[in-house]
């Protein structure tokens, strides 16, 4: 099911608002897009039970908590079998500092986002991650200024 037909300009302005913070009371929500408390929370009920809603978070400042590296893998592997990829999937699944796992398409096979103190940390990680899969051929790049970086989505 296409569930972005359902959604009309009112829950697009509450989604709006929680992806600017998720925080505000529901009277706050409801003054802003035009409703009750009552009938906010039910949207909200409604886009959280169709899964529009995965969660909530509290979005911390990785530098003042002493993670200031923010680093993007590179992953080429000449193994493609299911057993290597859920072997991969447990791997990084279970490794804290890294962020997002993503499937490329062209050239690269993988992507990794982490987020470490520093260049030991990062060797750390590189060290955990390949005595827990192997792996072709992994390279780095380490992000010296972050220019635009969010979690919320155009609505």
């Amino acid at each position: 099911m296409d569930f972005m037909r359902e959604i009309d300009d009112i829950d697009r302005r509450i989604l709006t608002e929680l992806q600017r913070d998720a925080g505000q009371s529901l009277d706050t929500i409801g003054e802003k897009v035009g409703l009750s408390r009552n009938a906010c929370w039910r949207r909200i009920g409604a886009l959280e039970k169709a899964g529009v809603i995965r969660g909530r978070v509290t979005l911390l400042d990785a530098a003042k908590l002493g993670l200031s590296l923010t680093v993007f893998i590179q992953v080429r592997t000449s193994a493609h079998a299911a057993d290597w990829l859920k072997t991969f999937s447990t791997a990084t699944k279970t490794i804290p500092e890294i962020m997002g796992v993503y499937r490329m398409s062209g050239d690269l096979d993988y992507l990794i986002r982490a987020q470490v103190a520093d260049m030991a940390g990062y060797d750390r990680l590189y060290q955990t991650l390949i005595s827990k899969v192997p792996l072709s051929d992994v390279s780095a790049s380490f992000v010296m200024e972050e220019i635009k970086e969010t979690t919320a989505l155009p609505l």
